[in-house]
């Protein structure tokens, strides 16, 4: 077999670009394609649990219709899963929970099952999981990391973080920044405890930067660690120094390990100061806004301090746990957890031998 190069000499210097164009194009056909067969999965599982629930409540249909039904469905269509008892049973739970059928089209067709069948089980409010649909939905998270922030109680702690930003920042850049902020912080790093001090926290905060940048939530990218600035001669060190995507503003974060003092807040003030002046470009990047974070604080101080400040500041708590964040996946709901809550809704369910493994919408 005789076999022909085409050597590198011959192709036109655009090839590359029109390449990797075409490669973007394709992954982005690829996952709307993958989005389009999502949403109609989910519509398609709400439908079947909605004709379950009306032929149950119009016809007396008992619990063990779904095991026939399941059975006769795998045997028309065995190389489809999703078709277990365990999982009509979900099915028809998740009808029962959302009866809208526009509220699942435009709102949770948008996540996964696996998503869906999580915010079932964990939350028990129709106006938390909207909320945490939309967010997983906004910013791509996977399963495990949602179920991370529901058990950190991320709907209580958004935009929680005493601010100035009211008075600070103009409208409606002020609203979305206090939207950023959330208080307490909750870092899981490995070793450190309550008596981890300042540059312990920092230097974890960087090591693992993917986790704290979750944490600290969308749009922020990381730029610095003990940044320096020279001021009149001296120096000054930022501790870490973020900028938001969206706001186009930098982020300047000052770590306190012991409770908050209204003079954090001055030092925090000159800190911005000097980032607007010396880092910040005038003409592309809004006002620099500062977080401080502390082990605790007293509302009423922390309000009294900021009041006179014209520099936008928010001062938050950071609490810190001993969670592996590679552990995360322990955290999922299990098998018996989804089954147990959903027991009474969906009447008796099989035995994990009932089921193929591979049928288990627990599984992502």
């Amino acid at each position: 077999m005789i076999m022909t190069m085409v050597s590198d000499a011959i192709i036109p210097a655009e090839y590359r670009g029109f390449l990797e164009s075409i490669k973007k194009r394709v992954r982005t056909a690829q996952t709307r394609a993958a989005l389009a067969v999502n949403h109609e999965l989910v519509l398609l599982y709400w439908e079947i649990g909605h004709d379950i629930l009306g032929r149950q409540a119009d016809l007396g249909w008992g619990a063990k219709v779904i095991d026939q039904l399941s059975r006769d469905l795998r045997r028309a269509f065995p190389e489809m899963k999703g078709l277990s008892p365990r999982n009509l049973k979900y099915m028809r739970a998740f009808a029962e929970a959302w009866p809208e059928r526009e509220i699942v089209q435009d709102v949770l067709a948008q996540i996964t099952w696996y998503h869906n069948v999580t915010l079932l089980e964990k939350l028990g409010t129709r106006e938390h999981r909207i909320w945490y649909a939309r967010i997983a939905h906004d910013r791509g998270w996977s399963r495990s990391v949602l179920v991370c922030q529901i058990e950190r109680s991320l709907h209580e702690r958004q935009g929680k973080a005493v601010t100035n930003f009211e008075r600070t920042l103009p409208a409606p850049g002020s609203d979305l920044a206090k939207l950023l902020l959330k208080d307490p912080y909750i870092f899981d790093f490995l070793g450190l405890g309550d008596q981890a001090h300042e540059r312990d926290i920092e230097r974890a905060m960087v090591r693992q930067i993917r986790d704290t940048l979750l944490e600290m939530g969308a749009g922020f990218a990381f730029v610095g660690q003990q940044v320096r600035l020279e001021v009149a001669g001296e120096e000054f060190f930022v501790d870490l120094l973020l900028y938001h995507l969206k706001l186009h503003c930098y982020l300047v974060v000052e770590l306190k390990a012991a409770a908050f003092l209204p003079e954090h807040a001055g030092q925090l003030n000159f800190y911005l100061s000097a980032v607007d002046d010396l880092v910040r470009d005038a003409q592309a990047d809004g006002p620099t806004i500062g977080l401080l974070l502390c082990r605790a604080k007293n509302r009423v101080v922390a309000e009294y301090a900021l009041r006179d400040i014209q520099k936008p500041i928010g001062v938050a708590d950071v609490q810190l746990t001993r969670l592996l964040p590679d552990q995360l996946e322990g955290s999922l709901p299990t098998v018996e957890a989804l089954e147990a809550e959903l027991a009474d809704l969906a009447g008796p369910l099989p035995t994990r031998s009932e089921t193929d493994a591979d049928d288990d919408p627990t599984k992502s």
